[in-house]
């Protein structure tokens, strides 16, 4: 079974808005203006279903940095930032929500254009539920408090906690949900009170600099958001090290996130990080079928398998293996590929040719080491950065393709036997960020989730967020937890107040 590509021939008109938008300067946003890099230079953005060019976009280095850092450290300690009731800062990020909402249509052909995903995925989902994570958190605003606490004799001390926020703060966001991350980073932080130096991929850097548009239109102060596009080891390190910066949050992979925490030691800042994932999606023997196999393949499938919660790893109930793999594998070869714009593509190209590169990598890895394609295994054309969905069979658990995170569209089936030997083969990655399990007992399933060591177990459904649920890893898939009330941790420092009376 061979995946075809769909042709780019039906490929809609690029809004005026969004060529006029790809035409603009290269610039930073820092202190509220849109500012060259000092050093001059540029580098081009591009489009992962030709490999053409998009835009230039200013190449911000460490004297960028400290620019916005010099910026975000006069907007919170002495701007009106720092002196805004939190009710208006909750109606400054509703009313950033609401702009996202009303730019639907240019950010969903940018965010398309830049990272390769289907477009009626980007107007349905990555869009939207930004808009909604500006929203949610803008309720948190006026809700972060502290609490008094009894201590010593009756009526000696008056003691109580204050939340205040951490300060400036550095947010590293990563290339496969661009503008999705920058809103669970930037919306907690400005939240609570913090500012920010916000530095989007530099294989995605167009919705991140339409937001920095769209929060200069919503009425953010000055210096509250900064905006420095660049590379990692550039731009990214230097926030990283930065002896002016309180905090770095970062999303990406395990062996970056390392790098991160070794630059953070300078001034001890904290650090919180969402990173790779190896995530077992487990199918038992009494699953509904209907579900579970289209579950399946949309927990790997999904975002061309980009995704740090996929489901990569397969675990099947051997008395319905062959039944489960050859459902999913007929999935997978129905997958229409293409060019994210197209409105027929189900499935877009992988981000970049790196990662294109990384991903036929293990492909070749796998045959090498001895496992079976039941479908895909190679690249699509010549021309932008395909890859066909792939399952692996006849794998064992010593393999790379099985214990490495690939992130792409490839997924290892592994058969079990009962659940006594499961958790532990589900459990034996170094990574713990996500699990599924399919199964109609809830006993099974309760039991299971509790012995699966990762942030996220899904029953009978994968991949499912809200804005107030919890999202983070064990292990090396990070540190902390993003979105819903705990994220407020990441942003706040807890401040004692003890009054003799």
């Amino acid at each position: 079974m061979a995946t075809t590509l769909v042709s780019p021939a039906s490929l809609p008109d690029v809004l005026p808005g969004v060529r006029a938008f790809l035409s603009r300067r290269p610039t930073l946003l820092i202190n509220g203006q849109w500012v060259p890099a000092a050093s001059g230079r540029t580098f081009a953005t591009v489009n992962p279903a030709d490999g053409s060019e998009l835009a230039q976009i200013a190449a911000g280095d460490r004297e960028d940095v400290d620019r916005a850092v010099v910026a975000a450290r006069e907007a919170y300690e002495h701007g009106p930032w720092s002196r805004m009731p939190p009710a208006e800062r909750g109606k400054l990020i509703w009313r950033l929500g609401d702009l996202i909402d009303a730019n639907l249509d240019e950010l969903a052909q940018l965010e398309t254009l830049d990272n390769g995903k289907p477009l009626r995925v980007a107007r349905a989902a990555d869009i939207p539920g930004s808009a909604e994570m500006f929203r949610y958190m803008a309720g948190w605003a006026t809700k972060v408090a502290g609490a008094t606490i009894p201590m010593g004799a009756a009526h000696a001390f008056h003691t109580y906690t204050r939340r205040e926020p951490v300060g400036v703060v550095g947010q590293i966001i990563p290339w496969n949900f661009p503008l999705s991350m920058a809103s669970w980073k930037l919306a907690p932080a400005l939240a609570v009170g913090c500012t920010c130096i916000l530095k989007p991929a530099e294989q995605t850097p167009l919705t991140a600099l339409r937001l920095g548009e769209l929060i200069a239109e919503a009425g953010f102060p000055e210096g509250v958001v900064n905006i420095v596009t660049g590379f990692g080891e550039t731009a990214g390190a230097a926030i990283a090290e930065h002896p002016g910066i309180d905090k770095v949050a970062f999303t990406g992979s395990t062996e970056v996130g390392k790098l991160i925490v070794k630059a953070a030691t300078g001034n001890l800042k904290k650090v919180s990080l969402e990173l790779g994932g190896k995530s077992p999606n487990i199918v038992l023997a009494d699953a509904d079928m209907e579900a579970a196999i289209p579950g399946a393949a949309n927990a790997i499938f999904n975002n061309a398998g980009q995704v740090c919660v996929a489901g990569s790893r397969l675990f099947i109930q051997s008395s319905v293996y062959d039944n489960v793999l050859s459902g999913v594998a007929d999935n997978a070869a129905s997958i229409k590929v293409g060019p994210g714009l197209a409105s027929e593509t189900q499935m877009g190209p992988l981000v970049s040719s790196e990662q294109l590169e990384r991903v036929t990598g293990y492909l070749e890895e796998g045959v090498r080491s001895g496992a079976r394609p039941a479908v895909g295994g190679h690249r699509i054309g010549d021309v932008g950065y395909f890859v066909e969905p792939t399952i692996f069979t006849d794998v064992s658990d010593d393999m790379r393709i099985v214990r490495e995170e690939i992130f792409g569209p490839v997924v290892t089936a592994i058969p079990f036997k009962d659940l006594d030997e499961l958790a532990e083969r589900a459990n034996a990655t170094s990574y713990g960020l996500a699990a599924g399990i399919w199964t109609r007992d809830v006993s099974k399933a309760h039991i299971l989730a509790a012995k699966l060591k990762a942030g996220t177990v899904w029953v009978n459904t994968y991949g499912g967020g809200d804005p107030s649920v919890p999202f983070g890893g064990y292990k090396q898939s990070g540190w902390g937890r993003e979105r819903g009330e705990e994220v407020l941790e990441l942003y706040t420092e807890t401040k004692s107040v003890v009054v003799k009376l």
